[in-house]
């Protein structure tokens, strides 16, 4: 029997994802690790979303607050104001679903108020103890992630026993957690949260056992574009210089069950994963 396509729900919109999902990173910060102050002014940000939708994304990823490991916190306030004008142009011109990328569900609420129709949240929902009422509110997609301490800390030696059993219980705790709180399981995503509260070998551990993951029920997201640990494993000290190393992952990745890619380089990403659709039949 072929195996079933899996649904994302997220608000009024229902993704089946019969093949790869792109999700171009936009970053409204001027301290991201890649592309920091690039896009920081609201123009250019829509230009670029705009952009990337061009060269394939299905998902925009807008964030106001650098989660990179030593990150300063942004208020509320500022992030609001990075972001929700950006969302609330990107809804009224990118025919593409928009996300919002924050662990704040003041933020949330008004970027799902603005038309966002996804929250992506690296903490799972479980640093704001409102954040589940907000995607039960909207029926918001939900994008879990897992993350070992907060980015000031979550660098300064992560320790598991079993990395993959611990990230994977996590994951099946806050499904279980957000359901019962009343967001349908179908608008759920889970991401490992490569980078986040990991060293190199828990990010590869986590890479070479991803169809772990697939045992939860729910679609993959994997985040690994341009990452410090691509940089650890080819001596590429800049961000922009980790295409390659890039591909190679999230390769890797689709042909171990992910459904979802997060990138900043999302025509070639496009690209990648067709191919290793292809070879994985």
């Amino acid at each position: 029997m072929p195996e079933s396509v899996p649904i994302w729900r997220c608000r009024d919109r229902e993704l089946r994802l019969a093949r790869t999902f792109i999700m171009g990173v936009l970053n409204v910060t001027p301290d991201s690790f890649s592309d920091g102050g690039q896009f920081f002014d609201p123009a250019q940000a829509v230009v670029r979303g705009l952009n990337l939708v061009a060269e394939g994304a299905d998902v925009l990823d807008v964030g106001g607050e650098s989660t990179r490991p030593g990150a300063a916190p942004v208020d509320e306030a500022e992030e609001l104001r990075r972001v929700v004008p950006v969302v609330r142009a990107l809804v009224e011109h990118a025919p593409c679903l928009i996300s919002v990328d924050t662990t704040k569900a003041v933020v949330a609420r008004a970027a799902l108020a603005a038309g966002a129709h996804i929250i992506n949240d690296v903490s799972g929902a479980t640093w704001d103890a409102a954040m589940p009422a907000v995607a039960v509110e909207f029926q918001a997609g939900l994008v879990l992630m897992h993350c070992q301490g907060h980015p000031q800390t979550m660098q300064q030696a992560p320790h598991y026993t079993e990395v993959v059993a611990e990230v994977r219980n996590f994951l099946v705790a806050r499904l279980a957690a957000l359901t019962v709180a009343g967001l349908p399981r179908e608008n759920m995503v889970v991401d490992p949260g490569i980078g986040f509260g990991k060293t190199l070998e828990h990010n590869l551990t986590l890479l070479r056992q991803l169809d772990q993951f697939a045992r939860l029920g729910r679609p993959i997201l994997i985040g690994v574009s341009r990452k410090a640990l691509l940089g650890k494993l080819t001596d590429r000290e800049k961000s922009e210089q980790r295409l390659a190393a890039g591909l190679a992952a999230q390769t890797v990745a689709v042909l171990r069950g992910a459904r979802i890619l997060r990138t900043h380089d999302v025509a070639a990403t496009r690209d990648a994963a067709r191919v290793a659709e292809a070879l994985a039949g």
